[in-house]
């Protein structure tokens, strides 16, 4: 993990990349934004690494985002109702939490529901139904590691003062500015009939959103805003960022729902600007 205090698991997340996404970080970052934040894993890497004076966190995950703000806030208060959680931990636990309607429980009991259900459920899945109802079945694991106190800490202290909301990535416009420094990690496009990853949400993200994210892309550049951009290696991303700077990562992703079945795939890196660390980056794929 890199020391990087991830406590969720986020199909796509990216603890497993951050040595090859090291080399293209700007060398200061004074503000940062991250406008799908999903395991927070970059985050939590610009945070320690950079330190930046101000960071701006959202997602349009409601539950995520809920989550994020208690282990902020309530940290210890968290896991005191996740020691109670991992107690009664069974396949009927397990469905009479998921279900539970989040809305009508407290912030905390939300954050708690939410990690249990994320580290006890199918391969780590977190899926919704077109009604926003969290779908994935029971994972048939023995000994689940549902939360770890230290990480949550961690965690905790990393995320104090940090600015955290539901939000669209475009109200993004709204507040960056020349200097800043924004890291999109979207749902990617999918590359086959079978490789969606777009119902995290009820919210679908498809080739219409991918098209107006490339437009604030566009925008933030011309403010003078540095880039990073993370998505799958298909024509129709190359062509949208035609211009910028298109590098290629090595990505370990599931290619069936077997969990064990995986392959080294080719994902994008956009940036739109140049950095001398690139040169030393003597394993970089080449184009």
């Amino acid at each position: 993990m890199n020391g990087i205090p991830t406590f969720l698991k986020w199909a796509g997340g990216k603890s497993q990349l951050i040595e090859q996404y090291k080399p293209f970080f700007p060398k200061k970052i004074e503000r940062y934004f991250e406008p799908f934040l999903g395991s927070g894993a970059v985050f939590f890497f610009i945070k320690k690494t950079f330190n930046p004076k101000e960071v701006f966190l959202s997602d349009i995950n409601e539950e995520s985002i809920i989550t994020f703000k208690v282990v902020r806030d309530k940290v210890e208060e968290l896991i005191r109702n996740l020691k109670k959680r991992k107690k009664l931990h069974s396949k009927e636990y397990f469905y009479k939490v998921r279900k539970e309607k989040p809305q009508e429980l407290s912030g905390v009991e939300r954050a708690s529901r939410l990690i249990y259900l994320n580290k006890t459920c199918y391969n780590g899945l977190y899926r919704v139904n077109a009604k926003g109802e969290f779908n994935v079945p029971f994972g048939e694991y023995k000994n689940p590691s549902i939360f770890d106190e230290k990480v949550l800490r961690e965690a905790s202290k990393l995320l104090k003062d940090i600015n955290i909301e539901v939000a669209f990535f475009e109200r993004i416009l709204d507040k960056a500015k020349r200097g800043d420094f924004i890291y999109f990690d979207p749902p990617y496009f999918p590359i086959s009939k079978t490789s969606s990853f777009t119902s995290y949400q009820k919210d679908v993200f498809l080739e219409k959103e991918q098209r107006k994210l490339a437009e604030v892309f566009k925008e933030l550049d011309k403010r003078g805003c540095l880039l990073m951009l993370s998505n799958s290696d298909h024509p129709l991303i190359r062509k949208l960022y035609d211009g910028f700077n298109i590098h290629k990562i090595k990505a370990r992703r599931s290619i069936s729902c077997i969990g064990t079945n995986r392959r080294k795939i080719n994902e994008l890196l956009i940036i739109n600007y140049k950095n001398k660390n690139l040169n030393s980056f003597v394993k970089q794929v080449n184009l």
